[in-house]
């Protein structure tokens, strides 16, 4: 089944009451976390500074891509490459199969989520066990993520309960749904996993290409379990997220758990290097995914949705993803990333695609506070213009593009033009009640479904000027 177009995704979450009012309750509490941390005094300079790192690294990105295998393989690890989702699915299923495992623990990932790991998993008879709490409540859910900090924020306590319930094994029956309880359900159920597991899979929040290092920030612990216990570790990647030198980390490490969280470090940060002898994992593999990154990387304006570090700050400050949730922007990335992110990677040419970057109202919060200073407003009207132009080059054009080349040969000529605006002032006049416009037809009643039409005035303001002595 394709995916549905933005609006018409949108609509169920904006009836769901209960869903608005956990993701009205989710982002607020991570907007009150971030504005509760002061923010340092040199924190534009931090921006700027991240920015500059982000768009260098991306300017770079063959140099440093090289240099992060050669230093992968040479602390003992092997560097996999995946042109697309296919490609890194068959990758990762291959890697687990030849260590013979039957179950593997799971990190929190987006590129595993993007590639549909899970899934691929599941068709060969492997069971991916996600560790991290929220993920564990989305996969017990059989639902999507709708956060990217948060992937259960459309979830409250009660719902989380019920799914423990029914889906974790030796879960009391009067289990309450005080988080600390929720929590510890969840740490004996994963608890047996960890030690039993032979194959983990992790995702990274930033590579670097001088050591050859993967880095990655979590709250709770799970990751961390995943990199040292299991035989077998594979990280995946996006090719966006090299970083030179670990010099830019001291940037980076202070940008991102402010903007996601308001803290001014993350518990966890983890990061390995290939394989020591006698201590963790005895095979590292990396597998880095491109799966249309580099035809990002190629637009000029659109490649600095490539710099994102995952933050979240963007979704907690939209006024559109408050009110639909990350659902509508579809199954990866939500909120106002996803809709600059999501476009570029996968193309516009379908509908689902096509309707993101309309689902903002251009508010401009976003870039506000980005740490790396991406101008989403800036692509989002580019996308815009992209999505217009692939229109124009179907065979068939659109009912708005033939409504719109009527417009511009009316309005090409002034005889034409006054002539249909007089005709249609009559019919605008007649349609109206209350000096208002309340439903127009056709295709021109899109633009009265969310909004009245003030009645056009009996005279035109040409007519008036004519007329005046």
């Amino acid at each position: 089944m394709p995916t549905p177009k933005f609006a018409t995704a949108a609509r169920a979450a904006l009836a769901d009451t209960r869903l608005r009012r956990n993701l009205r309750g989710a982002t607020a509490s991570l907007r009150e976390r971030a504005g509760a941390s002061p923010e340092p005094g040199d924190w534009e300079e931090l921006r700027e500074a991240g920015r500059a790192i982000r768009d260098d690294a991306l300017l770079n990105l063959d140099a440093h891509l090289e240099e992060l295998e050669r230093a992968v393989t040479e602390a003992g690890g092997t560097v996999h490459w995946a042109a697309d989702a296919a490609e890194a699915r068959r990758i990762v299923l291959a890697l687990v199969q030849a260590t013979g495992a039957r179950e593997v623990v799971k990190a929190r990932s987006l590129v595993a989520r993007e590639i549909g790991l899970n899934g691929a998993l599941a068709a060969a008879g492997i069971t991916a066990r996600e560790t991290a709490l929220a993920d564990l409540v989305v996969q017990l859910g059989g639902d999507e993520p709708s956060h990217l900090l948060s992937p259960a924020a459309h979830r409250d306590g009660a719902q989380i309960r019920e799914l423990f319930l029914r889906g974790l094994l030796g879960a009391p029956p009067d289990l309450p749904d005080e988080p600390a309880a929720l929590v510890g359900a969840a740490r004996a159920h994963l608890r047996e996993g960890f030690l039993a597991a032979r194959v983990a899979i992790t995702g990274a929040n930033f590579l670097v290409a001088e050591t050859g290092t993967a880095v990655l920030l979590e709250s709770e612990g799970n990751a961390r379990m995943c990199l040292t216990l299991p035989d077998t570790l594979i990280t995946l990647a996006g090719i966006e997220k090299v970083v030179p030198a670990w010099a830019d980390l001291e940037v980076l490490l202070q940008l991102l758990p402010r903007s996601a969280a308001g803290e001014a470090m993350t518990p966890y940060v983890s990061s390995w290097t290939g394989v020591t002898p006698g201590d963790g994992p005895r095979a590292f593999h990396l597998v880095l995914l491109d799966n249309g990154r580099t035809r990002a990387l190629a637009d000029e304006v659109g490649r600095a949705a490539l710099r994102c570090v995952r933050c979240s700050a963007c979704l907690n400050v939209c006024p559109v993803y408050e009110r639909t949730g990350g659902h509508a922007y579809g199954p990866v990335y939500p909120g106002p990333i996803g809709a600059i992110l999501t476009p570029q990677m996968r193309g516009v040419e379908s509908a689902a695609d096509a309707s993101l970057p309309y689902a903002s109202t251009l508010c401009g919060a976003c870039a506000d506070v980005c740490p790396v200073k991406i101008d989403i407003p800036e692509v989002l009207v580019h996308l815009r213009g992209r999505v217009v132009e692939s229109r124009r080059r179907r065979p068939v054009p659109t009912p708005e593009l033939l409504m719109m080349r009527g417009l511009a040969w009316t309005m090409g000529d002034a005889r034409r033009y006054e002539a249909a605006l007089r005709r249609g002032t009559r019919w605008a006049r007649l349609l109206s009640r209350g000096g208002r416009i309340r439903r127009l037809p056709g295709l021109l009643g899109k633009w009265t479904e969310a909004r009245d039409l003030p009645a056009p005035p009996a005279e035109s303001f040409r007519a008036w000027w004519r007329r005046r002595p």
